[in-house]
């Protein structure tokens, strides 16, 4: 028997009503049962009120809150048919019960003669587009709710949400100076296991319209026992409705199939602060034989290392589930302005979440293990926030890396994905107690207001001869192609130019262990040199000076104005624009017209290195093109592990040496840098370095 509509008109029609009634004898439940809402309607509805029921259909809703004891309900229906059939069914059991024929856009109720309307689904039966007769319709819908309610009366409207209707209702009501809370109803789950989509309750709440008055109330209960989240703005609290849509659509899916090599995450926010906790990563892997026991595991992401490749990109989180040896991976980032007692109340908290996301054919009973890297979850302390006119917020923080050692990073907050700095610390962090923490987060403080650094003074605890980014090595690494010989002494001067500062470590690492080189460092935002000089211990000498410059019109007057040339010319500058599939350059910088700027700028024997970071495969083969036009010499470096590629370009093609050229000169290079210092790290290994660059 085919009750489906011919189109969605259709839903707002009295003849297909009367039709669909005629046909349907048993209750038909729009979006679940009384027994799924009455732990919310309780909340909002009390026994004594008067209640109308807009759209009853033939549901069961009313009856069953009868029977517990809401005695007071009126029931209407555009369709006579569904309402004699519901007049002769409850005509016994539930006398005092009123079912009325009327259309609910031209009640024929009094003002104020209800302390509550209730909807379930009929919202969503009228608006089915938003063409002008359809919003007409729900404009009068809305009014006529409006009417029959008094002063704190609530409209209470069960709905999935869609957009075009969560948007209406809630600007409607907000407008008018109502309160809105909106409940998200647990989903469902069936013994096949398929979960349905999501309810979601409206409550709007009826106020007296302030003149002027701008503070509206937007409220998000996410979870039936948390305390409501107060929102800012409607795009918002319409956001919160989407993510959880999303989260019940990526739920089901997952539940069903495999995520096929997908990247597949999403974020859990926090309860009271709707900042985000926790964001999962779903890693499956088809080729891994099944076992009893290799379903399903949990992995926990230590603090402030969720950046590293093997946490932080596609390809290491596939890694990670290949060594860990399970069917389906869930890799969990913890985020930063949380605070995470031990890795025993994660569990404990995500317990219930996690096995939402378990594949299909997990045994009953299976216990799912968490794992992590040696049970440790990290140290994150936020050290100082600011923002930067040119690229936004930022936070300072100090992290602990895999080896016990601790890094201090610059991050920016419209790309937490990406370290922008990272530098090595000479001092461990002292964190305080657990009772100390506890004690800040029952007066509201974060775990970070509270960490400090056994030296806090900003700067202070840098170790500069340390390069933590393997680009940066690698970069150092590319001198040696700088004389006949393949490696500079410690008195041959060379003059630099770096476009990008950052924290200043790579500039600062030259200045330092090149003593005879003089370095221009180029940064467009003056922000970043007080974050270099005030938590990176970067300074400046006769040596070392920074330009607060366009890198790109630095580099064309310098040109036009022909004062001068550099030894050296290195671009490590980042895309603001996160939408390209290049984020270092910026586009600007790999211009056949710009490129050829650069290359006049160089001296005869020069040497222009840049950090390329282009994930599309088409726009990479176009930039490398346009420097092959440029430059007649290309070394490439391709940092392993890591999406980072060095270029090495030179302006002869006479220059031009051999593979046991380059690895001689590595090794000059490094013995003749540990002279320079009374620290050297064996772990650069800048001659291993050049031994893999391939001529492009």
């Amino acid at each position: 028997m085919n009750l489906l509509p011919k189109s969605s008109k259709e839903f707002s029609s009295a003849e297909y009503w009367e039709t669909f009634f005629k046909k349907r004898q048993s209750a038909f439940e729009w979006y679940g049962t009384y027994m799924d809402h009455c732990a919310v309607l309780h909340k909002y509805i009390k026994p004594k009120d008067k209640v109308l029921v807009v759209g009853c259909g033939n549901s069961e809703l009313s009856e069953q809150m009868y029977d517990v004891g809401y005695q007071g309900i009126t029931n209407i229906d555009i369709s006579q048919v569904v309402i004699d059939k519901m007049k002769e069914r409850n005509a016994t059991h539930r006398p005092t019960m009123v079912f009325m024929q009327m259309d609910m856009m031209q009640m024929e109720f009094g003002d104020s003669q209800f302390q509550v309307v209730l909807d379930k689904g009929t919202l969503d039966a009228v608006m089915t587009d938003e063409s002008d007769g359809t919003l007409h319709s729900v404009d009068r819908m809305f009014a006529e709710v409006a009417r029959v309610l008094p002063l704190g009366g609530r409209f209470v409207c069960i709905s999935l949400a869609q957009e075009h209707i969560a948007k209406k209702a809630v600007s409607y009501f907000s407008q008018q100076g109502w309160p809105v809370r909106i409940h998200a109803v647990e989903e469902q789950i069936t013994a096949d296991r398929q979960f349905t989509m999501p309810v979601f309750i409206f409550i709007f709440t009826k106020f007296k319209k302030i003149p002027g008055a701008g503070h509206r109330i937007l409220e998000m209960c996410m979870e039936e026992q948390d305390k409501p989240l107060r929102l800012a703005s409607v795009e918002q609290l319409l956001e919160a409705v989407k993510g959880r849509q999303q989260y019940a659509l990526l739920r089901n899916h997952l539940t069903k199939n495999s995520s096929s090599g997908e990247n597949v995450s999403l974020t859990l926010s926090d309860s009271v602060s709707g900042k985000p906790r926790y964001t999962f990563c779903i890693v499956d892997l088809p080729s891994v034989k099944v076992s009893r026991t290799n379903h399903f595991a949990i992995f926990i992401v230590p603090q402030g290392r969720e950046t590293e490749w093997l946490f932080g990109t596609d390809e290491g989180r596939k890694q990670l589930g290949k060594t860990a040896g399970f069917k389906r991976l869930l890799v969990v980032a913890l985020h930063r302005d949380q605070l995470y007692e031990s890795m025993e109340a994660i569990q404990s908290e995500l317990s219930g979440k996690v096995l939402e996301f378990a594949p299909s054919g997990l045994p009953a009973n299976q216990q799912v293990p968490f794992l992590s890297v040696g049970g440790d979850i990290g140290v994150r302390t936020v050290q100082c926030r600011g923002t930067s006119d040119m690229s936004g917020e930022y936070v300072i923080e100090d992290v602990k890396g895999e080896d016990g050692n601790y890094f201090r990073h610059l991050v920016f907050l419209n790309n937490v994905n990406v370290v922008q700095s990272e530098a090595k610390l000479l001092h461990t962090i002292s964190v305080t107690s657990q009772k100390r923490k506890k004690k800040d987060k029952r007066r509201g403080q974060s775990c970070s207001q509270t960490e400090k650094t056994s030296n806090p003074k900003p700067g202070q605890a840098v170790d500069k001869s340390y390069l933590c980014c393997d680009h940066h090595r690698a970069m150092v690494a590319g001198l040696a192609l700088l004389s006949e010989k393949g490696a500079l002494v410690a008195d041959t001067p060379f003059s630099l130019l770096v476009v990008g500062l950052g924290g200043g470590s790579l500039p600062s690492f030259i200045h330092d262990y090149f003593s005879q080189s003089t370095v221009d460092a180029i940064e467009i935002d003056p922000m970043m040199l007080e974050v270099a000089t005030a938590w990176f211990e970067f300074s400046q000498d006769s040596r070392m000076k920074v330009i607060l410059a366009d890198g790109l019109n630095y580099i064309r007057t310098a040109v036009d104005s022909g004062n001068g040339s550099y030894d050296v010319i290195m671009f490590d500058v980042d895309s603001k624009d996160t939408t390209l599939g290049m984020s270092c350059p910026p586009p600007a910088f790999v211009d056949d017209v710009f490129l050829l700027k650069v290359r006049n700028l160089l001296a005869p024997q020069g040497l222009f290195i840049l950090n390329l970071v282009c994930r599309d495969s088409t726009l990479k083969e176009k930039v490398m093109g346009v420097i092959k036009g440029i430059f007649p010499l290309i070394y490439l470096h391709k940092i392993e592990g890591e999406v980072n590629e060095i270029l090495y370009c030179q302006l002869t093609v006479e220059l031009k040496a051999r593979s046991k050229d380059l690895l001689e000169a590595g090794h000059i290079l490094e013995n003749t840098l540990k002279k320079q210092s009374s620290y050297w790290d064996e772990t650069y290994n800048l001659a291993e370095m050049l031994k893999t660059v391939t001529i492009v």
